[in-house]
């Protein structure tokens, strides 16, 4: 009998390659909503369509997301959006009936000065980084949610943090996107026009790791599958580069040939992000797609994407 399971966010990055792999495995019927038919910062509309409903599943793969720029400006729509999809689909999933859920977070729940790589356990041992506190907020509240209702009353509610993510269906935005499709987009553009140089922001100092999405779909399903998953789990590749290292690759995959210049006077960001991913390799998981395989694979979705107009810009 197949498994009735609901995937939250289903449209954007993370939940399209969520339903991708539910599909590539079989053995679920997958429900999904719209914005316009299911607004998750609704309480009572969240309680009614899961009552209504009643899936034996859950994945929280919904979420008000963006880079550096749009969670300085938009701080008080990331912290309340984020905390209102967490709360009301948690509790309704509680009042529903429903023993399993999985919630996603983000690696920016970590102090901005943790120990590299950071495990799991450093969560709540020093500040945050500034410029996405509102959002890290947020996704520390879920997990705590998680995990609390979890140990109250007995139900398999758990968290996955994934590192920055990139892939197929991401948003290309020119301020509002994160680093890979926001340099993919002006990469591209810069060597469409034959532009001389690319300025990229910060020093180019901080290093990054970054998990395709399809991997990280196949670590959530992982998760799923294990009868005494951890309370909160780290997903990424161990590893990491630079943002000047990770421009120079952009600049590869789309061709173009200038220089590449840094501007200090823009914001860095935590100097570094790499996740401990020790716990969930001990479970039997382990990502499969290679930075410069998915990269190139990520910047031939973009360009089918801008020519079927489709491309979230």
């Amino acid at each position: 009998m197949k498994k009735t399971i609901f995937i939250a966010g289903h449209r954007g990055m993370v939940g399209s390659a969520l339903v991708r792999e539910a599909a590539r495995r079989g053995g679920f019927d997958v429900l999904t909503a719209t914005h316009a038919e299911l607004d998750l910062c609704d309480q009572a509309a969240v309680f009614a369509y899961l009552e209504a409903t009643r899936p034996q599943v859950v994945i929280i793969a919904a979420a008000k997301v963006g880079g550096i720029h749009a969670n300085a400006a938009y701080p008080a729509e990331f912290i309340y959006q984020n905390l209102a999809i967490a709360a009301n689909l948690v509790e309704g999933c509680r009042r529903a009936g429903i023993g399993r859920v999985l919630f996603l977070g983000s690696s920016c729940i970590y102090p901005q000065r943790a120990p590299q790589p950071m495990a799991e356990d450093c969560l709540l041992t020093s500040p945050l980084e500034p410029s996405n506190e509102a959002y890290a907020i947020a996704k520390i509240a879920g997990l705590k949610l998680c995990q609390h209702y979890r140990a109250q009353y007995g139900l398999i509610y758990h968290s996955a943090m994934p590192t920055n993510l990139y892939g197929p269906g991401d948003n290309y935005h020119p301020e509002n996107s994160h680093v890979i499709p926001g340099m993919l987009r002006r990469f591209h553009e810069a060597a469409r026009r034959g532009d001389a140089a690319v300025t990229i922001w910060g020093t180019g100092t901080p290093r990054r790791e970054f998990l395709h999405v399809d991997d990280l779909a196949t670590a959530c399903f992982h998760l799923l599958a294990l009868d005494n998953p951890p309370d909160w789990v780290n997903i990424g590749v161990g590893n990491d580069l630079t943002i000047l290292e990770l421009a120079g690759c952009v600049a590869r995959a789309t061709g173009f040939n200038g220089a590449i210049l840094t501007d200090p006077g823009k914001p860095d960001g935590t100097p570094r992000k790499l996740l401990d991913v020790t716990r969930i390799m001990a479970t039997g998981w382990a990502p499969q797609v290679r930075f410069e395989t998915g990269l190139a694979a990520a910047y031939e979705d973009f360009k089918a994407a801008i020519a079927s107009g489709e491309a979230r810009l």
